[in-house]
């Protein structure tokens, strides 16, 4: 399965350099969001095909949740699986059982609870060009599972393709919206910077994923709840990610698909009810998945899904996958 075969002719004349946004008349600002393009079908259209999923665990390992992550539709050629708050248990064993049968393990990085890794068919080792990987932390003391905060992240050379994957976890509160900013910027700012070669500078496409804890803005929580029962697109307005982004302090230019899905926090362990607890948090989209290509790539990225698993119930977040396929711009879909 996969694409590999037609990674080379398909690639072979684009170039890469540069960082700006998909739309390219330079006027765009925060994130853009874009509809699911159910058109995507793993053809032969698409360059390269990118499952990615995120997942804060809460420190808690469930065998049969992480299987759920990957036991859907495996008609991608690479999968990039970023989890926070991960135990201190075989996750990464776990996972390579699960895709044994079609993907290999072909990288990974953890920074204590802060962990990622990118899987590829069982033929994409050839295509492998380069690969770096990095972190940066930005605090957290650890404890017993060691909730630190910060991200990690690889920069992936893939048959010409230069890309760059980035999973955060970033401060906690609603209150900390400057903090997560600054958090951001540090990490953008730090990550592959002691290479002469600034890998992160010259990616085709640049992928954030995580628990960015960002909150809803001035709301309570019932009436929170209300508007999600009653499936209020507006309650996007109050998402403090798209508000700051539109400020310019975070994000500019990238791309994430539209919020179709409940918030992921904060669930009553075990079940799709919401926090139950005195504190009866607010739910909020804490767990993102964006992107933003280079356009001199000669790339463009279509996303053909982006939604949260509702089946996993062994944390106090949902997971996001969203999947991603790469084309040439003006090719055939």
């Amino acid at each position: 399965m996969g694409n590999c075969s037609s990674f080379r002719w398909r690639f072979s004349e684009l170039n890469s350099n540069g960082m700006v946004s998909i739309e390219e008349d330079g006027t765009h600002e925060g994130i853009k969001t874009i509809r699911i393009q159910k058109a995507c079908e793993f053809t032969t259209g698409s360059v390269l095909c990118v499952c990615i999923i995120t997942w804060n665990m809460n420190g808690k390992m469930s065998v049969e949740d992480i299987r759920k992550l990957v036991s859907s539709n495996r008609k991608f050629d690479l999968l990039v699986v970023g989890l926070q708050e991960v135990p201190k248990c075989g996750v990464e064993q776990v996972l390579q059982e699960a895709m044994a049968d079609t993907h290999i393990l072909l990288c990974q990085k953890a920074m204590q609870s802060i962990q990622m890794f990118l899987f590829g068919a069982k033929s994409s080792e050839a295509y492998i060009k380069e690969m770096k990987v990095d972190e940066h932390a930005v605090g957290g003391c650890g404890g017993v599972i060691g909730r630190k905060k910060g991200a990690v992240a690889m920069y992936v050379n893939f048959s010409g393709i230069q890309m760059v994957f980035v999973s955060c976890h970033l401060a906690a509160h609603e209150r900390k919206v400057e903090k997560r900013n600054s958090e951001c910027r540090h990490i953008s700012h730090s990550l592959f910077s002691k290479n002469d070669i600034h890998y992160a500078k010259s990616a085709d496409i640049t992928v954030w994923l995580g628990d960015l804890n960002y909150r809803l803005e001035g709301i309570s929580s019932l009436p929170a709840r209300k508007m999600i029962e009653e499936n209020r697109q507006s309650l996007r307005d109050r998402d403090q990610l798209l508000q700051e982004a539109e400020k310019g302090q975070v994000f500019n230019g990238y791309c994430e698909g539209t919020l179709s899905f409940k918030p992921t926090y904060k669930y009553n362990v075990g079940s799709s009810n919401y926090d139950s607890s005195y504190k009866i948090r607010v739910p909020s989209w804490t767990d993102r998945i964006l992107f933003k290509v280079d356009h001199s790539s000669g790339l463009d990225a279509v996303l053909s899904s982006y939604e949260a698993l509702d089946c996993v119930s062994s944390s106090d977040h949902k997971p996001v996958k969203a999947h991603l396929c790469l084309k040439v711009r003006g090719g055939n879909s």
